[in-house]
């Protein structure tokens, strides 16, 4: 285990700005490269779960060069007036972009957080005269975020290759940037927008739902992982929320991320099959194809000695995100087409539709540990015996996992969060997406799912009686008793769980009643099959095989 983390730091440490040739490299501001204290202090005596402080499974971690905005940004650019960014600047004229739409909403899993723009299908309605929402639950992904070293670490390997290749090779024309350019990114960590996002979102989150912290001197148990990044999306989070005195009102607890130890947040850690391979493989299958031109265009941009490759191509789009996010402004955005942006989002969708959605084999067993916690949460029950990736000493126990708050907060990462959705069963984005063309009617799209700070909200309405399916002024509640209802809300917009469970039935408002609710996740627990799909024999599968998130048998 400590070799694989050694051995992590040093690829981190490989990729520093100083070791690529990059002179005079921003040194990091105090408390920027090491892990900055927080009020829970490892001598204070506290369970190992509630320290904060002590950088333990932390992962890797690199802070990048600091934005010199003032200098490096072309605004105003050519054909556009001036707009001021805030704070990335985002004006950038895109070729082919003739309704002037925004790419930094079509970057997939990597662009920065937006509400949903179109919603789900579903109208959204205010809380009715006479209901309470009394309960919430959140999983929330971390912010906006430097490259990680994992995997390939392709965007830092392609930041490598021109560094090495530098003084060998021009530039020319629309790439006639790179002869001056430097890689500059960090790694793994929040860049100063994801720390925004998280800090914003923990302010909205105040203004919806600030009435359910009790405010009677108790302090509410918070969930995040390990993981720097996850850490301190919490801590931004709540700062946001409560405001710099947070600790007062919150104890946060971490899960250890890594593999080999059980957290729901993170429940690939604890699953030995993936399908990620298979993932990749269709993935550049669709990028031979919407970047053909591109790629083309870009080989005839540049002489001399670099051997520029399909996947330097690929590449080279995610680094206009990244940059984006952590510089301010980047060059690469202007290199491609408003069509080869639209083909860039489309290729994430196939990726993660495979790799952890409806797509995937495990894509119900990574999420359906998080999805039994909701619904222990929601009944009010601790959690005493192993199922999926559940931690049950900390589930077990209320001290750890509280079971009477109304105000339940989670971090977790785009994958998971993805998956949870599968795990719920929300069959509405188990899209089949060709890998030939672009699928425009599509509900899975990535970047309304889980962009960076994308999050699930998962309220509980108490109405006086029944709520009509069909909202009017004059017809809001039909006899009966007390009702109790389900509503589901992703980045701001509703998710109609009646879409995917006829059970919660046609409702205008998307809700489904909790009793009813609680039925169906029953049936889709028992549908994720967690052990086979984990860990069970069954060859991989092809592309297209899977579309219901689960093993064939």
């Amino acid at each position: 285990m400590h070799g694989i983390l050694e051995l992590s730091l040093q690829l981190v440490n490989a990729f520093n700005p100083a070791n690529l040739g990059h002179s005079g490299a921003q040194v990091p501001l105090r408390g920027e490269e090491d892990v900055k204290p927080t009020p829970a202090s490892k001598s204070s005596g506290v369970p190992d779960y509630f320290v904060t402080d002590d950088g333990h499974f932390q992962g890797p971690t690199q802070t990048g060069d600091a934005p010199f905005l003032a200098q490096t940004n072309l605004a105003p650019f050519a054909g556009v007036s001036y707009i001021p960014n805030t704070p990335l600047e985002t004006q950038i004229p895109i070729m082919g972009n003739s309704e002037n739409r925004n790419i930094f909403q079509s970057l997939a899993n990597i662009s920065p957080y937006f509400p949903n723009p179109r919603g789900f299908g579903v109208n959204e309605y205010s809380v009715p005269p006479g209901s309470n929402v009394t309960w919430l639950n959140m999983v929330h992904r971390h912010g906006s975020r430097y490259p990680e070293v994992s995997g390939e670490a392709a965007e830092r390997t392609l930041g490598k290759k021109l560094a090495d290749a530098a003084g060998k090779f021009t530039g020319h024309g629309e790439l006639s940037f790179l002869n001056d350019w430097k890689f500059m990114l960090g790694a793994e960590i929040l860049v100063p927008n994801g720390k925004q996002e998280l800090f914003t979102s923990g302010t909205l989150h105040y203004y919806h739902y600030g009435h359910l912290y009790p405010n009677n001197g108790s302090k509410i148990v918070v969930r995040s992982t390990t993981q720097r990044r996850m850490t301190e999306s919490a801590e931004y989070f709540l700062a946001g929320f409560f405001g710099l005195g947070w600790p007062q009102n919150a104890t946060l607890e971490l899960a250890i991320e890594a593999p080999g130890f059980n957290t729901t947040l993170a429940g690939y850690k604890q699953c030995n099959h993936t399908s990620w391979d298979m993932a990749r493989e269709v993935l550049m299958d669709w990028v031979s194809i919407y970047l053909r031109d591109a790629h083309e265009r870009i080989r005839n941009n540049i002489t001399g000695d670099l051997d520029w490759t399909l996947s330097d191509t690929y590449n080279a789009q995610a680094l206009c995100s990244y940059e984006t996010v952590a510089l301010g402004f980047s060059h690469w955005c202007g290199v491609f087409t408003y069509e080869e942006w639209e083909g860039y989002e489309y290729a994430l969708d196939i990726a993660f539709q495979a790799g952890t959605g409806f797509g995937s084999p495990v894509g119900r067993a990574i999420g359906v540990g998080y999805v039994e916690e909701v619904l222990a949460r929601m009944q009010h029950h601790v959690i005493t015996s192993p199922s999926a990736q559940i931690n049950v000493t900390l589930d077990n126990n209320t001290v750890t996992f509280p079971i009477d708050q109304t105000l339940n907060l989670d971090f977790s990462h785009d994958a998971g969060i993805l998956s949870i959705l599968v795990a719920f069963g929300i069959t509405q984005f188990n899209d089949v997406l060709p890998i030939t063309h672009i699928q425009k009617e599509r509900e899975f799209i990535l970047s309304h799912l889980q962009p960076f700070a994308g999050r699930l909200d998962i309220e509980v309405i108490k109405a006086p009686a029944p709520v009509s399916t069909k909202r009017t002024k004059k017809n809001i509640y039909l006899d009966g008793e007390p009702t109790s209802y389900v509503h589901f809300i992703l980045n701001q917009r509703t998710i109609p769980l009646g879409k995917s469970h006829k059970e919660c039935g046609d409702r205008e408002d998307g809700w489904c009643e909790m009793e009813t609710f609680l039925k169906v996740q029953q049936k889709q627990i028992e549908l994720a099959d967690y052990e086979h799909a984990c860990f069970g024999d069954y060859d991989d599968p092809a592309y297209g095989d899977i579309t219901d998130g689960r093993p064939i048998r």
